[in-house]
C-alpha cells in the first residue's frame, strides 16, 4: 500500500521501534528534563501516561483511549516569540510557530507536521507543493541566523526585531 502512495514519505521500521523503545525507557525513567543542544534551552519532556490498551476480553474496546489534546501556547524565555508546545514521537515536547510554510521554503530537517492527535512529527522529505511547520527553536532570535532558507531567516528577523 505504501508504494501506492508516492506523495508520502516512508516510515522505517527501525525508527518505529526505536521511539517506543525509548517511550517505555522514559516512562519506567518518570520522566525529566533534557536540554537542547542547538540553543540550550530546556525541552520538556512528557510525564508518564496511561495508554489505552485493549482488555484482554472485551473485543478490542480500550477503556481509556487518549484523545487529542490543546497545545499549550506561550513565550519563548529567550525572545519573547510566542508558539505552541506539542509532544513527539519520541516523548519529548518542542515549540512549534504558528502557521504554516510551503515544503520548498524550509529545509529538510525543519519541516514539522501535526498530527489529529496532537504530535509533532518531524517529515524529512516532502512534496514540494505540501506545507509543513517550523520549530521556534530553528527560527528563535537569541539562536544564530538560520541559513539556506529566505523564510526561516525572515521569521528569524520578525523575532529580532521584538528583542532589539
Amino acid at each position: 500500500m505504501g508504494a501506492a502512495h508516492p506523495v508520502r514519505d516512508p516510515v522505517l521500521v527501525g525508527d518505529v521501534l526505536a521511539g517506543l523503545v525509548d517511550a517505555a525507557a522514559f516512562a519506567a525513567r518518570g520522566g525529566g528534563v533534557v536540554r537542547d543542544i542547538r540553543c540550550g534551552e530546556a525541552i520538556r519532556d512528557a510525564r508518564p501516561v496511561a495508554v489505552g490498551v485493549p482488555e484482554p476480553r472485551s473485543g478490542g474496546s480500550t477503556p481509556s483511549v487518549p484523545r487529542a489534546v490543546d497545545p499549550v501556547t506561550s513565550a519563548c524565555r529567550r525572545c519573547g516569540g510566542r508558539g505552541s508546545w506539542y509532544r513527539t514521537v519520541r516523548g519529548r515536547w518542542i515549540m512549534i510557530e504558528p502557521g504554516e510554510l510551503a515544503t520548498v521554503a524550509v529545509p529538510a530537517g525543519s519541516r514539522w507536521r501535526v498530527t489529529g492527535d496532537g504530535t509533532a512529527v518531524n517529515l524529512g522529505s516532502a512534496v514540494p507543493s505540501d506545507t509543513c511547520r517550523v520549530s521556534h527553536f530553528d527560527v528563535c532570535a537569541a539562536g544564530p541566523e538560520p541559513v539556506g532558507s529566505l523564510a526561516l531567516l525572515a521569521l528569524w528577523r520578525g523575532h529580532a526585531r521584538r528583542i532589539a
